[in-house]
């Protein structure tokens, strides 16, 4: 049985049990302040469990992107190194909200794996939760009764809290689950043991293959628990383990998930996967690694240096790094297995095929940048190596390879590997030392404690009217304190909001809570778990009273038109640059805004001019806001509108329409293209590979924009006496100032050529040696050009010149070919230790080096000493 017949048999299955199936959620979150990743098949509906939103349907089944690298779930360093680790993964799960619970969800898993898949059952063990003293939680008879209908009882075990407890985080829903896991050993091995002694003891062939969770209660910030008014079901199996099973492989990466995957990279390699156990692993890394990064990048998560950008690009590194080491690939060659990866999954989730030619782009790109930082990394290495050495040392310092590992992104298993062929090691305790400082400056910087919510009003509802309304009466629902890095602030949530929280790159809206005895500032807001939350720095006297909530309207409008400016921007961008122009991120506020799009090559200026343009026409047209809301997708799909790879649309959505320009949006904008004024591009840039960047302003800011431009001109103007205009003057002035150059240029060229003799006639010679030996006052460039010319002047040249330029002292120290062969001299030797007269250092070739310091007084010490070490070397 193929894995793409096993996932579709899957949701079939739950299809005909009444589930509704719903597409994966985007890898990568949006919108959600606790998590940079989906890592766990229940994070799309967290809000449903959290009691935040009500669900559209009781029962749903699909199949989830996932990733962990992470925080919690941190798989990344046993992926390729065991047979059933990944980053990103599938995750197969059914749910149920408030409507079945424990005998229902284990019938529905013992009739799908034994059933539909045929999985031996004698081969499958169950466990059920033991129980907590500390919880005061008893033991879960209940599942274990319904297991017991299914499996003899010493097949079902019990479990502790870490392995058969399963909680959201440190607060939130929890509950007792209940794991499947399968022996997959062979008839030999299971007669020696039983698999009931290896389950959860991480035997990679007596494997957990589904977990059962089973939400009872929530757990408050004092950890104690409370019952959880409905109880759901969470179930989550891993679709790479189960393709394991069905297929009768002893590891994922034998399975055709991966197996097309690793054959082209062996074939790019040219190295036979299963002959060499270091290529090996690195084979499954990259196979691994590759999926992580090209879903991430369809979700619209490119690699960057900060949050989850930061984490794919240390994947994609890692990736890069055990092809260079393990599969001698010192070119980019990752990117040419996206089309073997479109083939295994390309047909489940066509973006792949869609955004190819984005996903090659960014990872070559990558992948070049790395190469270039690792040979760096190389070179820094060499110096340490050497440094360590010569000072008779075995170890390197932890702080050393901190650095390269730091600043260099240079990883430690590869300067170890490369210490270890030359005889030396790293000081791992130092290394870790300065990690672990690292991260506690992290974990110091982003501290937040948040209290538990105390809820005013038993409402699980808000509604939004911000769409039509800036101002309105409200009711508090529910607050709570947070402090962060030493501040405290408290999070509002009202039954009514007309304030807009931030998301889909606009920011949320400030304003003022009123009473008729005070007025609180709404410092932002944020949507949080299906919730607006509303940020404020005090509580009000009075939290039951009705209050008025009121949007600052200066900020709405001017952010409303910068969001209905990128609307319009990327209508344009499609007209002038072609129908492959998407979105890939942007960010509205009131001061500008900022607009990410897929383009292969930098944007011209015409084409801006034609951008800019076509923006401009548009909002002259003054085309009023269209919207519809709350219609379903594949209507709105219908119409036209343009949606965002890596967003989740939900079975209604919102659509917004300016003329031609029609997109889902969720966002608030102008009431017609009048209100904009004026749009203004201020800057296009590049953000990676394939992915451009422009930046604008409109309304007031781009008036004021155009004042200030007109008013430098103005006063650039006033600086020339002249009627003949800005550019007329500036141009003379570009001219003359050529001119000028010219001659400065020759001047200098005639001064050196007379310094140039008058140091000739100066000279010394001993023998048929001609020593100059000089203090000037020039820049240290000119005693080069003149050293290089009496070179090729002079026979036999011994050149010292020391001299002192803006304060800085310089050494120069000169050599003909001759007498360097003839008498051992080095110019780089002797200017380097002459350079300790004047507190610096320097070096270069045996025939001509310089040095610089911070000691002016110095340079004649300086001079005596290198004549010194020369006239030694020459008598």
């Amino acid at each position: 049985m193929k894995s793409a017949e096993i996932r579709q048999r899957f949701l079939d299955f739950f299809e005909k049990k009444s589930h509704t199936i719903v597409p994966s959620a985007p890898m990568v979150i949006k919108g959600d302040p606790t998590l940079m990743f989906t890592n766990a098949g229940m994070n799309q509906f967290k809000d449903i469990i959290l009691g935040n939103v009500r669900p559209k349907a009781t029962r749903v089944a699909d199949s989830q992107k996932c990733l962990r690298v992470s925080g919690k779930h941190n798989d990344l360093e046993e992926v390729g190194h065991d047979t059933y680790h990944h980053t990103m993964f599938e995750m197969l799960g059914n749910w149920s909200f408030g409507d079945y619970f424990k005998k229902e969800a284990i019938a529905y898993a013992w009739e799908f794996l034994t059933g539909e898949m045929g999985l031996d059952k004698n081969r499958l063990y169950a466990t059920v939760f033991e129980g907590s003293k500390d919880d005061r939680l008893e033991e879960d008879k209940e599942a274990l009764e319904y297991w017991k209908l299914y499996l003899p009882e010493d097949r079902i075990l019990y479990g502790n809290k870490k392995d058969n407890f399963w909680e959201m985080g440190d607060m939130g829903p929890c509950g007792p689950c209940s794991e499947i896991h399968i022996d997959l050993r062979s008839e030999a091995e299971r007669a020696l043991k039983p698999g009931r002694e290896l389950v959860n003891k991480d035997n990679p062939l007596v494997i957990e293959i589904w977990n059962l969770v089973f939400m009872q209660y929530n757990r408050k910030a004092d950890g104690s628990l409370e019952n959880l008014p409905s109880h759901h079901v969470d179930t989550g199996m891993g679709f790479e383990r189960l393709c394991m099973a069905v297929q009768g492989k002893t590891s994922n990466y034998d399975t055709d998930v991966f197996t097309p995957i690793i054959g082209e990279i062996a074939r790019l390699s040219g190295k036979e996967y299963g002959k060499d156990a270091a290529a090996d692993v690195a084979m499954r890394v990259i196979a691994d690694h590759l999926r992580t990064i090209a879903f991430s990048i369809t979700d619209g998560q490119l690699p960057s240096n900060v949050k989850a950008g930061y984490v794919i690009r240390r994947i994609l590194r890692r990736a890069v790094r055990y092809a260079y080491t393990f599969l001698d690939q010192k070119d980019a060659f990752m990117y040419k297995l996206v089309p073997v990866l479109i083939e295994v999954m390309g047909q489940h989730y066509p973006e792949l095929s869609s955004q190819r030619v984005l996903i090659e782009r960014v990872i070559q790109e990558e992948e070049n940048a790395f190469l270039r930082t690792l040979d760096k990394g190389i070179k820094l290495l060499d110096k340490i190596i050497e440094k360590t050495k010569a000072e008779d040392f075995l170890t390197v310092p932890g702080n050393v390879a901190f650095e390269l590992y730091d600043t260099y992104g240079f990883p430690l298993d590869l300067t170890e590997l490369i210490l270890k062929e030359n005889g030396l090691v790293v000081n791992r305790r130092e290394f870790k030392a300065e990690m672990e400082a690292q991260k506690e400056r992290s974990r110091s910087a982003a501290a937040v404690s948040t209290d538990d919510w105390v809820e005013l009003i038993a409402d699980d509802t808000q509604e939004f009217v911000g769409y039509d309304y800036t101002e309105t009466e409200v009711q508090i629902t529910r607050y709570r304190r947070v402090n962060t890095k030493g501040k405290t602030l408290y999070q509002l949530v009202f039954n009514i909001t007309p304030f807009y929280g931030e998301s889909g790159g606009q920011v949320g809206d400030r304003g003022w809570l009123i009473s008729e005895t005070e007025k609180i500032n709404v410092l932002d807001t944020h949507k949080e778990n299906g919730l607006t939350v509303h940020i404020t720095d005090r509580l009000p006297e009075d939290l039951t009273q009705v209050f008025t909530a009121k949007v600052d309207l200066d900020k709405r409008i001017a952010t409303e038109n910068n969001h209905t400016s990128t609307h319009l921007l990327h209508y344009a961008l499609r007209k002038v640059l072609g129908t492959h122009v998407e979105q890939k991120g942007s960010y509205v506020s009131d001061e500008y805004l900022r607009f990410d799009f897929s383009h292969f090559q930098k944007v011209t200026d015409e084409e801006l001019e034609q951008v800019a343009a076509i923006v401009n026409q548009e909002v002259r047209k003054n085309y009023p806001l269209e919207e519809s809301r709350a219609i379903p997708i594949g209507q709105a799909k219908k119409m036209g509108a343009m949606a965002i790879f890596g967003e989740k649309y939900g079975d209604l959505v919102r659509v917004v329409k300016f003329g031609e320009s029609v997109e889902l949006c969720g966002g608030t904008h102008a009431h017609a293209t009048g209100q904009i004024g004026f749009f203004k591009i201020i800057s296009e840039s590049s953000v990676s590979a394939g992915v451009r960047r422009i930046e604008a302003i409109t309304a007031a800011k781009a008036e004021e924009y155009i004042l200030n431009y007109f008013k430098m001109m103005k006063e650039i103007d006033s600086m020339f006496k002249s009627n003949r205009g800005v550019l007329e003057n500036v141009r003379e002035l570009l001219n003359e100032n050529e001119g000028l150059k010219k001659d400065v240029e020759k001047f200098t060229q005639e001064s050196l050529r007379i310094m140039k003799e008058g140091w000739k006639n100066e000279k010394r010679v001993i023998r048929d040696i001609n020593m100059i030996v000089k203090t000037v006052m020039m820049p240290p460039a000119n005693v080069k050009d003149i050293a290089f010319q009496l070179k090729g002047e002079l026979n036999n040249l011994i050149l010292v010149i020391g001299g002192v330029f803006n304060n800085k002292p310089h050494l120069t120290v000169m050599f003909s070919d001759s007498l360097v062969k003839d008498f051992g001299l080095h110019a780089g030797q002797i200017v380097k230790d002459a350079a300790v007269e004047i507190k610096g250092g320097g070096g270069g070739q045996p025939f001509f080096a310089t040095a610089g310091g911070s000691n002016p007084d110095g340079v004649s010490k300086a001079l005596e000493r290198a004549e010194k070490l020369i006239l030694d070397k020459i008598h």
